[in-house]
């Protein structure tokens, strides 16, 4: 099929690397502008335009998408379908009804749950066990289009989004190639509308530990907000990354104000969070440093029992 492929981030990538082996004619592929990165702010590619470069693809990245010069250009390009996966902008009428069959989108949940920008993020975050992929055919909406076809995973208690994100990936990717295959003979099933959940963009403050939450919430966050914004508290007035962790039971007999360090013992960070629960922290960043697993920040002497953590 003669596709224009729009996608942005390494998920994206994978689907549309999943098209070309598949056999499908990629005619253009539209990514996100080049924008600075890191804290050199060095330009840096998104992983489609590499995957594109590479590929010898006709390539476009325009600043703004809502403009009659972009819409004819996109439209010259004479394909049968438009695939987005992750492209990062709402895309006006005019671009989902430019070819015949229409626009089809890769969403990493099982909608109506999680429609927005973060949808493998939030669903760790919210303790979720099970999520998935949807396709769908687009319309103007925020992912409100009709299902072609879905496939659901488990999570796994220790998913980092970041792990869960490469799984989905590589299920989306072979839905995706599923959907194109019965494009004609699918029939699309209108969203139960009513259920709808959503996932935004998650925001630099998000990842500030509330360490009156219990330690299960806080470890779902710690899993769920990787690898942005992290994960974070403060420690003797800097900022401390916590990057793996354990939640415990709700066993400690003798409760003290959560965010207090109770117990160090054999490399093992122990920290009171609410409703009695403790936080067994694994690994962390200190200001300044690179990650480390808790037992070498120990050997520095970093952390004392009584000291607390703060948000």
């Amino acid at each position: 099929m003669k596709i224009v492929f729009m996608g942005t981030p390494p998920a994206a990538a994978r689907s549309l690397e999943r098209l070309l082996t598949a056999g499908h004619e990629v005619l253009g592929v539209y990514t996100q502008p080049d924008r600075p990165s890191g804290r050199g702010n060095r330009i840096s590619f998104s992983a489609v335009k590499e995957l594109a470069l590479e590929r010898d693809l006709r390539l476009f990245q325009p600043a703004k998408i809502k403009t009659p010069e972009v819409l004819a250009e996109f439209k010259s390009l004479s394909a049968e379908i438009t695939v987005v996966v992750a492209y990062g902008r709402i895309l006006p009428e005019g671009f989902l009804d430019a070819f015949q069959n229409g626009a089809v989108n890769l969403h990493f949940s099982l909608l109506p749950k999680y429609r927005g920008a973060a949808p493998v993020n939030w669903a760790i975050v919210n303790g979720e066990t099970t999520t998935g992929v949807t396709t769908i055919r687009m319309n103007t909406g925020l992912d409100t289009g009709d299902i072609l076809l879905s496939r659901e995973i488990e999570i796994g208690a220790d998913a980092t989004a970041v792990e869960l994100m490469d799984r989905l990936a590589a299920i989306g990717a072979d839905v995706l190639v599923e959907t194109l295959e019965k494009i004609d003979i699918i029939k699309p099933v209108p969203q139960a509308h009513d259920e709808a959940t959503f996932a935004p963009i998650m925001k630099r403050e998000d990842g500030l530990i509330d360490w009156s939450m219990r330690s299960a919430e806080i470890a779902a966050r710690v899993r769920g907000f990787q690898p942005f914004p992290g994960s974070f508290t403060f420690h003797e007035g800097k900022r401390l990354n916590i990057w793996s962790v354990r939640a415990m039971g709700a066993d400690n007999n003798d409760p003290t104000v959560p965010g207090t360090i109770v117990s160090i013992d054999d490399g093992r960070l122990l920290v009171e969070a609410g409703s009695g629960t403790t936080l067994l922290i694994d690994e962390i960043q200190l200001e300044g440093k690179k990650r480390m697993a808790v037992r070498d920040a120990l050997n520095g002497g970093h952390f004392k029992i009584g000291q607390r953590f703060t948000s």
